[in-house]
């Protein structure tokens, strides 16, 4: 199922819960009149790749198949976000430290013809990125102390951990990605509003526009023709 689709229904499910809570006293009334907010955000991430083999990865390399695995991993960020005009329109800037990691998993033909199983070869990524998310947010009008809202917006991210520049290994050789990279990110999200604060989880996912892999002619580059990196992002967000 669509994961995009799966977070429309939950958003969808949510938000008629709130709408049908009978009126209440509002708190932080000031809040939608205010320009502009700050806050942190923390949370969890489950990065992972989009892998493309090359054509003739089985005549070549005896590539039977090429899969990736999600990695959990984390994130902290500062939050500003800036009305546009009417309250339920807004722009939002998280920069974010993040920590990721991807594994890249390899099954080929065994030369063994004596062995029935396949050979099976791993490779993690892991990185520690600076990330620029600037993201247009489209809230609904405040349900007593409650509200939903959708995100659609870019992120450009670099990565404090990549080895791009870095020279390989025949010995040991690992999988080569760029630093910089850029993704379209899509969410949503719920609010709650306290008397001094607004308090929201958001659930957001991004994927890069074009492959941030490097070819460098490495036995576990070689059957690879593209990656891009694609992220799961549960965060909890404090503004005030």
């Amino acid at each position: 199922m669509n994961r995009n689709f799966v977070l429309t229904v939950l958003l969808v499910l949510l938000t008629s819960t709130i709408f049908a809570q009978p009126e209440k006293n509002k708190n932080y009334k000031n809040f939608d009149r205010r320009w502009i907010h700050f806050g942190f955000m923390l949370g969890a991430n489950m990065a992972n790749f989009k892998a493309i083999p090359v054509n003739d990865a089985y005549a070549s390399y005896n590539l039977k198949s090429l899969e990736t695995k999600r990695q959990p991993g984390g994130q902290v960020g500062i939050v500003g976000t800036l009305k546009l005009g009417h309250p339920t329109i807004r722009l939002r800037f998280v920069p974010t430290l993040s920590f990721q990691e991807r594994a890249v998993r390899y099954y080929f033909t065994n030369p063994d013809p004596s062995k029935t199983t396949d050979l099976f070869v791993e490779e993690r990524v892991n990185s520690t990125n600076l990330d620029f998310p600037l993201m247009l947010q489209f809230r609904t009008l405040r349900i007593n102390n409650f509200a939903a809202y959708v995100l659609v917006g870019g992120q450009y991210s670099y990565d404090l951990q990549s080895q791009e520049d870095a020279n390989q290994s025949l010995i040991d050789p690992f999988v080569k990605i760029r630093a910089h990279d850029f993704q379209g990110q899509v969410g949503g999200g719920l609010e709650w509003f306290a008397q001094f604060f607004k308090f929201g989880f958001e659930v957001k996912f991004s994927q890069s526009f074009s492959s941030s892999f490097i070819q460098d002619k490495t036995p576990v580059s070689l059957p690879i023709d593209r990656l891009y990196n694609k992220v799961l992002w549960f965060s909890l967000i404090f503004e005030g």
